[in-house]
């Protein structure tokens, strides 16, 4: 993972959600994330990506930007998403950009982007997360 102050972030992803879904995260700051995740392994019973995965790597990259933005002390809880699907994938990999739309102290918002292989858009969401001292 490049880019990243924390490089424990990258040691983060054992064992979870992130790991199972073959989700990879290459960069995260406050201000941006970015990701990729394969299409095989996430998709619906008729073979396309399913718009739950699509979800999963968009809240992914808002959570950790505002993960970001929160340390050194703080965490990040996510409190709304939403997401429109514009377009079906079979195959490939798709890539997911966030890029912060407010960084408050106490609140963090990101727009998601997430495309395919020919970087034609698949889906567009909204994360706005709650930040909170770990302490």
């Amino acid at each position: 993972m490049a880019d990243n102050n924390d490089v424990s972030l990258a040691a983060s992803t054992a064992g979870t959600l992130l790991e199972r879904m073959g989700i990879t995260l290459e960069s995260v700051t406050a201000e941006r994330a970015e990701g990729t995740m394969p299409v095989a392994g996430n998709t619906q019973p008729y073979g396309l990506l399913h718009g739950g995965a699509s979800a999963v790597l968009a809240e992914t990259l808002g959570s950790y930007a505002a993960v970001a933005r929160a340390a050194p002390d703080g965490i990040a809880v996510g409190v709304e998403l939403n997401i429109t699907h514009h377009r079906s994938v079979r195959e490939g990999a798709v890539r997911g950009v966030a890029t912060a739309l407010h960084l408050g102290r106490s609140i963090a918002t990101y727009s998601i982007t997430i495309s395919d292989d020919q970087d034609q858009l698949v889906a567009t969401a909204r994360l706005t997360c709650m930040l909170k001292t770990s302490r």
